[in-house]
């Protein structure tokens, strides 16, 4: 089709949802293991800021519990959704107050359902 209708990309926000969710959690759970690291021992998960929710079920599939506020920072409320910038907004307002060893991950994901994740360390 051509014209302005077949150059718009409309995503289905909960056939997304439920097909993104077990996505990245299983793809964070991987990069874990492939690392040699304890997924319940994450300091921290800065998740990418799509919604509440989603945030939720992904650190629960990760962390093997509810993730509270401080493990699974939001920012949402002050930004709302900021695409895949949301992760990286939600590590700088929420790091400082990691200690030396403590490991927490950064985690994006987008259209197409791509996602990318990296795990980070406090050295000092």
């Amino acid at each position: 089709s051509t014209g302005s209708a077949a150059k718009l990309f409309v995503q289905e926000g909960r056939k997304v949802f439920k097909e993104v969710v077990p996505m990245v959690a299983q793809l964070i759970l991987d990069e874990a293991e492939r690392l040699g690291l304890d997924p319940a021992a994450l300091r921290r998960l800065w998740l990418h800021q799509a919604t509440a929710g989603m945030n939720r079920l992904i650190a629960q599939k990760v962390l093997g519990h509810e993730a509270n506020e401080d493990e699974s920072p939001t920012v949402l409320d002050t930004y709302g959704n900021t695409s895949s910038a949301g992760s990286i907004i939600a590590f700088h307002r929420h790091c400082e107050d990691l200690a030396a060893g403590d490991t927490g991950l950064i985690c994006s994901f987008g259209a197409g359902y791509s996602a990318g994740t990296v795990f980070v360390r406090k050295v000092a």
